[in-house]
């Protein structure tokens, strides 16, 4: 599933060319995703001014001046392919919506297992939309505090890898990049989430921040089905620290014998990769 960074990316390079213009066409080629669609989808959208774009937390919002905004999540497997005017396009059995802008770009949205999601919601309402109302703080917002952090875990016994995928805590983190941050904040993905308050705390939130950012900056981390909207890969997984690294040597230790390599477990179904010596 697209993370954080992957969203951002996708939905900065939807802006650069969509920002302002027009939909001249939508198609819309099957009822539902992992949910149904809106009535009329299409008809609501021909004709429609886009107005600006947002992000919250795994999802896009495209604005649109009338009023309404199409709420976007990719789900497991969806991307976006965004083409230029005049592009051969190979048209995939798998694009469920397309969209034709007054300068002549195309916009599919391919989805093959149909996890994501599609909807339409009045913009001044955005965030009471069921999928968006009860998210934790951005990451990279100025409300996400060390402070704020300490207040979300105070009295949870769950590990701390497992308290930050939680949406309501922060918006956004997926398992990579919590990964990530936890080896740059030098805390153990097994420590109890009411152990963080604190000096951990204030080492984490700037990780946390500090990852994000670079991830961004590097177009994400390409894996599996993500690539950006032009079909540009993401180049942070070439970064990564510790995540799909389990046996390497970490870059803080003197060599294996040190920490004895970078370990894989298994937390609440999904891998954690983590260095045992200099992780606490």
């Amino acid at each position: 599933m697209p993370e954080l960074p992957e969203v951002e990316t996708i939905m900065r390079g939807l802006a650069a060319q969509l920002e302002g213009r027009r939909i001249t066409r939508a198609r819309v080629n099957r009822a539902d995703l992992r949910w149904p669609l809106p009535a009329g989808l299409a008809a609501r959208l021909t004709g429609a001014r886009v107005a600006g774009f947002r992000r919250r937390a795994k999802y896009i919002l495209m604005r649109l001046a009338g009023g309404e905004s199409l709420l976007l999540h990719l789900g497991m497997s969806g991307r976006i392919v965004l083409s230029p005017p005049g592009a051969l396009v190979a048209v995939s059995p798998h694009e469920h919506l397309v969209l034709g802008t007054d300068r002549g770009f195309r916009v599919g949205l391919i989805d093959p297992r149909r996890f994501g999601a599609l909807d339409l919601v009045a913009t001044a309402a955005e965030d009471s939309h069921r999928l968006l109302a009860g998210l934790g703080p951005e990451p990279l917002g100025e409300d996400f505090t060390a402070a704020r952090l300490a207040e979300a875990l105070s009295g949870k016994r769950t590990p701390i890898k497992a308290a930050l995928l939680d949406q309501r805590i922060v918006a956004g983190l997926g398992n990579i990049y919590v990964c990530e941050a936890l080896f740059r904040a030098a805390i153990s993905p097994r420590r109890a989430a009411h152990t963080i308050p604190g000096v951990r705390a204030r080492r984490l939130v700037p990780a946390i921040r500090a990852t994000l950012e670079d991830a961004i900056a590097a177009g994400g981390s390409s894996l599996r089905d993500y690539v950006q909207p032009d079909g540009a890969l993401g180049y942070f997984q070439h970064a990564w620290k510790v995540y799909g690294r389990a046996g390497d040597a970490c870059e803080r230790c003197p060599g294996r014998p040190a920490c004895g390599g970078i370990r894989r477990i298994a937390q609440s179904g999904r891998s954690s990769f983590y260095c045992p010596r200099t992780q606490r």
